[in-house]
């Protein structure tokens, strides 16, 4: 029978503390995995918008432990003070019911872990990359299987033990995703580039129209808008200036504008130059590139030429 000190607040600190910490287990998994993605990219499988994908998936880890892991460490420090004064809520049976359930999901997941592992090497598959992945799940999985095992034995001091180098830890990889994934503020300057780019390619693709249609490149980009058609030519998103537009040739043309940071592909070569640059990324058969709009920080032009055997103009009716 439950002591009847124990009550519905005793439940719900329970059941805090352990959704608490399956969320804090996975933002954690979650976070070192897209670190991994970031230092040693795959040439199979990534390319530039998967690499926006991990910077992005860093960020919502990292949102989530700051919130959520204090969250956790603070209700099993209240679970535990009340442990001090009344040992009997130690019997509680949600708590055991969510103890074991809690080992047995680390100890399966061991399991899975060593599964995949064995069957990866098997398949040659064996990386780096994949090893210290496998490495994070099975370290976390692990210690929150010792953890908990600890407070069924009621070991106070190896429990201890075993917190504050976890709480150190979270911490560390909480600061370092500040590093890796860059400040605020430099992700608001880097979604400003990224909308420059943006406007440069619609801007391309108007040209070339426009040639297609008038086989000559407009005077100016002015000639581009079509009030009717709902061609309205951008300007800079952050500092309402227009986009630099030069004429080289018949065919030649050049576009300018100033960015704020070198593009994604040439900082991750420039942070970890044993990686390589971002494949193409394929859509209906065919492969496209961000490397034509890879650019370094200020101001910056690219040169293009269309190709008249591939772009021909229409024929006059």
């Amino acid at each position: 029978m439950e002591n009847n000190k124990t009550g519905p607040k005793d439940v719900f600190l329970h059941l805090l503390s352990i959704i608490a910490l399956y969320v804090s287990a996975g933002s954690f998994i979650a976070l070192i995995f897209n670190y991994v993605n970031v230092w040693l990219p795959d040439a199979v499988s990534e390319n530039y918008y998967s690499m926006l994908s991990a910077y992005s998936s860093i960020r919502w880890s990292l949102a989530i432990l700051i919130v959520v892991f204090p969250v956790y460490a603070w209700s099993v420090w209240f679970l535990n003070k009340g442990y001090a004064t009344i040992p009997e809520k130690r019997e509680m049976k949600i708590r055991k019911w969510l103890l074991y359930f809690t080992l047995f999901a680390a100890g399966i997941i061991v399991i899975g872990d060593f599964v995949t592992l064995i069957y990866n090497f098997l398949q040659g598959e064996l990386t780096l990359r994949f090893a210290l992945k496998i490495l994070t799940v099975f370290a976390v999985a692990g210690v929150v299987f010792g953890y908990y095992l600890q407070d069924l034995k009621r070991t106070a001091y190896s429990i201890k033990l075993m917190a504050y180098p976890v709480i150190a830890l979270v911490a560390v990889s909480i600061i370092a995703g500040f590093f890796v994934a860059g400040s605020p503020k430099k992700e608001r300057a880097r979604k400003f580039d990224d909308q420059r780019v943006g406007h440069l390619q619609m801007i391309q693709s108007d040209i070339v129209n426009f040639w297609i249609k008038k086989a000559a490149l407009p005077k100016t980009l002015g000639e581009l808008n079509d009030p009717i058609g709902g061609v309205i030519i951008p300007k800079d998103p952050e500092t309402g200036a227009a986009y630099t537009y030069e004429i080289i040739g018949p065919e030649t043309f050049k576009l300018c504008t100033t960015f704020n940071l070198p593009s994604l592909d040439k900082e991750n070569l420039a942070r970890a130059p044993f990686s390589k640059p971002a494949i193409p990324y394929q859509i209906d058969g065919a492969y496209y590139s961000n490397e034509n709009w890879v650019h370094g920080a200020g101001q910056t032009c690219f040169d293009r030429k269309i190709d008249k055997d591939l772009y021909k103009p229409e024929k006059p009716r």
